[in-house]
């Protein structure tokens, strides 16, 4: 073989591989983190001329929820929206109980309710509407009014879960928790602790990892989180829901090779997940808090919780505050009850409450962040709409 031959046919190979590493990078989304249609429903959120109702329903599906299953379906005519827990996106075992679903309605019906005061709407909620339809989370009643200006709703389309690393020096100022726990008085109900001294955060920390250890080790739980999991853009497009590589706060650099390498196994993913929720999540948090309420097994409470919890993190997302649910230490508990398991994580969780008050409902972490938030993917609106009655 010829020298000049050989170096055509190598220049060919290089050629190849390299079209081949730049197929795969578009393929997995690399050049297209946050946009595309799945993420359509943070940037048209507002739609002049739409009709007023709809776009509270725009507002609301930007709400948190658990896993990013977006569990909620809303029935819109002039003067009311019905709003329901679409059961059917639940996270198995992970969420047995449907407390983690019913948060996240209420996180919806948050930036539902801040919405109608914006847009000139007197907005009269009613929770659990329907004694005989526990999935029939709310109905909202509207009526003309003077808009109401608030600094939360600008917030709406800002407000992203931060998985990423903390500035773990820079502490939260305690007015600063004591403002977030008092911003409510509508919703006496829920209440808000703080763990922000070195020994309480060390506590609820090491019990957030252990419960994370424990999800691990429960092979029904494990698969039941992964099936959320958008590995490359294809999947994300198709489905536009679920926990992406983009959302995880990675630096750039990691998140790109991520996305380029094959899938991994689900036993290395979750050494990941592990890796990630000692050395990132509970590491380098500045403040945990846990939301609590009455009775964390009524759907009622659950929804002030999540109405609470979408407030608080609006009001953060003002001040540069980043926020992050940590729940496994509540999902191993309801595991526990569900398999009539020794009540480990039930007892910690009591533990950390401080006896017989207010039941967890939330565990979370706060802090400055050190990267922005990267956006999830959203539904769009005409997948969550039911037909008027």
């Amino acid at each position: 073989m010829t020298v000049t031959r050989r170096l055509l046919l190598t220049g060919a190979a290089i050629t190849m591989l390299g079209g081949g590493v730049v197929w795969r990078a578009r393929n997995q989304g690399v050049f297209s983190a946050g946009t595309g249609p799945a993420y359509e429903p943070w940037r048209l959120w507002r739609v002049d001329g739409e009709p007023g109702p709809l776009r509270l329903v725009r507002a609301a599906i930007l709400g948190a929820s658990p896993h990013n299953t977006q569990p909620w379906l809303f029935r819109v005519t002039d003067a009311s929206i019905d709003v329901w827990a679409d059961t059917r996106r639940h996270i198995g075992t992970i969420d047995p109980y449907l407390r983690e679903m019913y948060v996240g309605v209420g996180c919806a019906l948050e930036n539902l309710m801040i919405a109608a005061a914006h847009d000139g709407h007197a907005a009269v909620l009613t929770l659990m509407p329907d004694p005989a339809d526990p999935a029939h989370a709310a109905r909202i009643h509207l009526a003309p009014a003077a808009p109401a200006a608030s600094p939360l709703h600008d917030a709406i389309p800002r407000r992203h879960t931060n998985r990423g690393p903390y500035d773990g020096a820079r502490s939260v100022p305690r007015d600063v928790l004591g403002a977030m726990a008092a911003m409510a008085p509508d919703l006496p109900d829920v209440k808000v602790l703080w763990f922000d001294s070195g020994p309480d955060r060390k506590r609820i920390g090491d019990l957030i990892v252990s419960a994370t250890e424990a999800i691990i080790a429960d092979r029904q739980q494990s698969q039941d989180s992964a099936r959320w999991f958008r590995a490359g853009r294809q999947d994300l497009e198709r489905h536009r829901d679920g926990i992406t590589l983009d959302a995880q706060g990675l630096p750039p650099v990691i998140n790109t090779l991520a996305k380029m390498l094959p899938a991994v196994s689900s036993q290395r993913a979750d050494a990941a997940w592990l890796e990630a929720t000692r050395d990132r999540h509970v590491a380098t948090a500045a403040s945990f808090g846990i939301l609590a309420v009455p009775d964390s097994r009524d759907a009622r409470m659950r929804l002030l919780g999540g109405r609470m919890w979408q407030r608080m993190h609006l009001w953060a997302t003002t001040r540069g505050l980043a926020m992050q649910p940590l729940n496994q230490l509540a999902e191993r508990a309801d595991r526990e009850r569900q398999l009539a398991l020794t009540p480990t994580y039930t007892t910690a969780l009591a533990g950390l409450i401080g006896g017989s008050g207010p039941e967890a409902l939330m565990p979370f972490r706060i802090g400055y962040p050190v990267r922005d938030a990267g956006l999830s993917p959203r539904r769009k609106l005409e997948a969550v709409l039911v037909p008027a009655a």
